[in-house]
């Protein structure tokens, strides 16, 4: 694979070929899924890494009953055979754009690799700056990396060297986001008249415990060791997948969206980045109570979201609004038309292309189905490892291994992968 001397900058409309890299887990998996469906009703050829296949064996190297200095070392082999997968995508597919999602699994390596094809790379960093830091060493390595925050995280990029950031809020997908039309047995099992669906992080624990008397149901997880609040709990704390987030959404009167925080001094963290959640329940045409956010201004009017900015509000809040249906059903219409007209993946990932095309272009690629290059260099790795360990150059897999195993010493990269394809072969693979 080979790329032109200069970037294609997008005078007319062409298909775009964009590889999504998903995270193995976490909260930007559904939205990185949102972004390929998004990418192809923009017209584009998109193909997703599905990241999510190698969760349950990364995370059963943990039940290996090992030191975590044995352990580490697996954990990076494992991760380089990801990063080779990720890679042979690239090969196959030849994109223009290698979209990753926060947490995708792209190694330093990988991401030098690519840039030296000239494929464009870009992560989309939906979490908070403040608390998940690996911004700091990876946004360097990327042509563009979109935030959901401001300053002072724009200017902390720049000054580390990324001077392509863009400032990307979150978004609804209205395929999947929609009013649900329930029967009467959901409505029976989601409905309520307030209703939450979260993680059970410090500030939302102390400030749902007033609400345990009430109609009053939390779904999802880390809502262990709550007592006063065990009877509003669903299905002992497990984990809601998205469809099921809608059911939920449409059949509670009043949705509760309170921002997460670790802080327990103060409920409200008055932040600024504004979650998806907000997005989803306008476009799903459920009423929520949202946490003043420095950035929501922008994005709602006043009388398209219903805030609060204290918990005496909030508690009042509630009250008067499971009263005045009127009101909701304002603050519903105005929602579900500005999250339509501005607030969807389709319209984000058409912002991205942009910024994309107009700050840097899109590469102009030629195929080339091996890398005579790569070759060598992993030819010599393989030839010096065999010098090393006595082996002929005939020596088969088993032997390598073998030689590996009575060998002492610190383990290179390409030790400890051989070793750890070998145990992947003896427990998952039939001889």
């Amino acid at each position: 694979m080979d790329v032109a001397e200069y970037p294609l900058r997008l005078k007319e409309k062409i298909q775009v070929r964009i590889l999504v890299i998903l995270p193995m887990y976490g909260g930007s998996l559904p939205l990185g899924r949102y972004c390929a469906t998004a990418l192809e009703s923009l017209g584009e050829q998109v193909r997703v890494f599905e990241a999510p296949v190698f969760y349950s064996t990364f995370m059963g190297l943990k039940e290996l009953d090992l030191t975590p200095e044995q352990l580490l070392p697996l954990e990076r082999a494992f991760l380089q055979v990801v990063s080779q997968a990720i890679w042979a995508h690239v090969q196959a597919f030849e994109p223009h754009l290698v979209l990753a999602m926060a947490q995708a699994p792209l190694n330093k390596p990988l991401l030098g690799r690519l840039q030296k094809l000239g494929i464009r790379t870009c992560m989309w960093f939906v979490e908070d700056f403040r608390l998940f830091q690996y911004w700091k060493v990876f946004a360097p390595l990327y042509d563009v990396f979109a935030v959901i925050q401001k300053d002072p995280l724009l200017q902390e990029l720049s000054a580390i060297g990324q001077k392509r950031a863009l400032y990307l809020p979150l978004a609804a997908d209205p395929t999947v986001h929609k009013k649900s039309h329930l029967t009467q047995a959901e409505q029976k099992e989601y409905g309520a008249d307030v209703g939450f669906v979260g993680a059970g992080y410090p500030n939302r624990r102390l400030a749902f415990r007033p609400l345990a008397g009430k109609n009053f149901k939390i779904w999802g997880s880390d809502w262990e060791n709550e007592p006063l609040l065990a009877q509003n709990i669903q299905r002992q704390g497990q984990r809601i997948a998205p469809e099921e987030c809608v059911k939920i959404y449409s059949a509670t009167t009043v949705n509760l969206n309170l921002h997460s925080s670790v802080k327990t001094d103060q409920l409200i963290s008055l932040g600024d980045f504004v979650n998806p959640r907000t997005f989803e329940l306008a476009a799903i045409q459920a009423f929520q109570l949202v946490d003043h956010r420095s950035l929501l201004a922008e994005l709602f009017a006043a009388d398209e979201i219903a805030t609060f900015t204290s918990m005496e509000e909030f508690y009042a809040q509630i009250e008067f609004y499971l009263h005045h249906p009127e009101e909701r059903t304002q603050f519903i219409a105005r929602s579900y038309a500005k999250v339509l007209e501005k607030h969807t993946y389709v319209q984000r990932m058409q912002t991205l292309l942009d910024f994309i095309n107009d700050s840097i272009g899109f590469p102009t690629l030629k195929a080339e189905k091996t890398s005579q290059e790569d070759l060598g260099e992993y030819a010599k790795m393989i030839k010096d490892l065999l010098t090393e360990l006595n082996a002929g150059p005939k020596a088969d897999f088993a032997e390598v291994v073998a030689r590996l195993r009575r060998a002492s010493g610190q383990l290179s990269e390409l030790e400890t992968s051989i070793l750890f394809l070998d145990e992947f072969r003896k427990q998952y693979i039939q001889e």
